[in-house]
């Protein structure tokens, strides 16, 4: 769980005590991936993208992996070429926080408070000229980019009284519109997208990008055997396999880094 991503200054902070997990448990466990990558000179994210093309490249289907979880991010897996991902912007994490101000809420059922809104256009506008979208990869974001004080500051400057469901939908289409618009710039001949993480449970966020992008299949990852769900703990086991083999699993074509290197701590059961 990451509490502070500063790739530019030199760190990163997540939280869990891997050494106190594998005293109470007898099992080894591997921990801090993120760190290495960033010592050489890396983002430290997205790491999911190296699993990606291990397991779910195809020979003849230019794929597109999207993970929406609070942060949006995608793996390009061309036919041929480097794979490559990054972070798009914003995935569900201010969808979330905008509907627990306002009801409690964790998170937006199937986007359907967002469904019952109006987008506002102004405020997408603004929502839109964010400095880090139009960042060309490798690049990887955070709360630091994405929080409520930024959107608060932009409400000063639009109509305060926007209906907060109209907020919600707004954010939503922030999200899918920066997707979308990250697929079509950079991943060019992309024939199938997939998404796992929590957005793929959001039925209003996917018929968004699905209008978005016309041309592309648009799909849950569960076409491809994966639950939604669980990429992300199969992609954070592959790696913890990488590197109990001793084995680099960062992607430099990804995360910027000067080379390719082994991540993670071990601390052994």
């Amino acid at each position: 769980q990451t509490l502070r991503h500063r790739p530019e200054d030199g760190y990163t902070l997540q939280i869990g005590n891997a050494a106190l997990l594998a005293e109470l448990t007898g099992i080894t466990v591997v921990s801090d991936f993120r760190s290495r990558d960033i010592a050489a000179g890396g983002q430290g994210a997205p790491l999911v993208p190296a699993f990606h093309a291990q397991a779910l490249r195809h020979s003849d289907t230019h794929r597109v992996i999207v993970n929406i979880g609070g942060i949006a991010n995608i793996t390009d897996l061309p036919v041929n070429g480097s794979v490559r991902g990054w972070d798009t912007g914003p995935g569900n994490m201010l969808m979330d926080a905008w509907i627990q101000r306002h009801s409690g809420a964790r998170y937006d059922r199937d986007g359907a408070w967002a469904a019952g809104g109006v987008v506002h256009p102004g405020l997408l506008k603004t929502l839109l000229s964010h400095d880090y979208l139009p960042l060309p990869p490798p690049k990887s974001a955070g709360r630091e980019q994405f929080n409520l004080e930024w959107l608060n500051t932009l409400l000063v400057h639009h109509d305060q009284s926007i209906d907060p469901a109209d907020v919600q939908a707004t954010l939503l289409e922030f999200t899918a519109v920066s997707l979308c618009e990250a697929v079509q710039r950079h991943c060019v001949g992309a024939k199938a997208l997939y998404i796992c993480g929590g957005g793929a449970h959001n039925e209003a966020l996917m018929q968004r990008i699905r209008a978005h992008l016309p041309n592309v299949q648009v799909e849950t990852t569960t076409q491809l055997g994966i639950d939604p769900d669980w990429m992300e703990a199969l992609a954070f086991a592959w790696l913890a396999r990488q590197t109990m083999n001793h084995a680099p699993s960062n992607l430099p074509s990804v995360t910027g880094a000067k080379g390719e290197r082994v991540l993670g701590a071990i601390h052994l059961a």
